[in-house]
């Protein structure tokens, strides 16, 4: 799609946070897969992910990471695999410091909705507070008072879901109820 590699290339001479992140060294910001009825919206380029692999979800070895295991687990209740979604990041660029997640996603929230007007998902699904904090114009107190819940954002239904991080205790039992649930009809 010529108009999201233009848009990687605005990413790329992006300087808002320059003192603030490392840049994604790869070419595109944009994992694209089969079907774009749903997005996946991540926080940030995983250090041990996509930054180095250029692959989403996989390390430089090609092997899907913990988390991409548990997200492929949820995604198989609505028979999907992780490379038949599009994936995106809210964050374009590598944060030096979690600190400055806030700040660096308001600068990249353009960019964001420029890619999901191209892309025009049915539904996005953002991982974590971070990635959520960044498409939603809401505010509220603890994540989890807004996981499962559906909010209309600029044409695009969005759901926030718990980060599939093994580490989480919530990662697939907070998780596998939403995925139970979404319809793409």
């Amino acid at each position: 799609m010529e108009q999201l590699k233009k848009i990687d290339e605005e990413i790329y001479r992006c300087n808002l946070c320059s003192d603030m992140v490392e840049k994604f060294p790869n070419s595109k910001t944009v994992s694209i897969g089969k079907y774009s009825d749903i997005v996946i919206l991540g926080e940030a380029p995983a250090n041990n992910g996509w930054r180095k692999s250029g692959i989403a979800w996989y390390d430089v070895n090609h092997k899907l990471l913990p988390s991409g295991i548990v997200l492929q687990k949820l995604l198989d209740e609505i028979n999907l695999k992780i490379e038949d979604t599009y994936f995106l990041e809210a964050i374009k660029c590598f944060p030096k410091d979690r600190k400055y997640l806030n700040k660096c996603g308001e600068n990249c929230k353009n960019y964001l909705f420029k890619q999901l007007n191209i892309i025009k998902p049915k539904i996005v699904l953002s991982l974590g507070d971070s990635a959520t904090k960044t498409i939603l114009d809401i505010k509220y107190k603890k994540f989890s008072d807004v996981v499962g819940k559906e909010f209309n954002i600029n044409g695009f239904k969005v759901i926030p879901i718990y980060h599939p991080s093994p580490i989480s205790p919530m990662s697939y039992k907070g998780n596998i109820e939403i995925f139970k649930k979404l319809n793409l009809k």
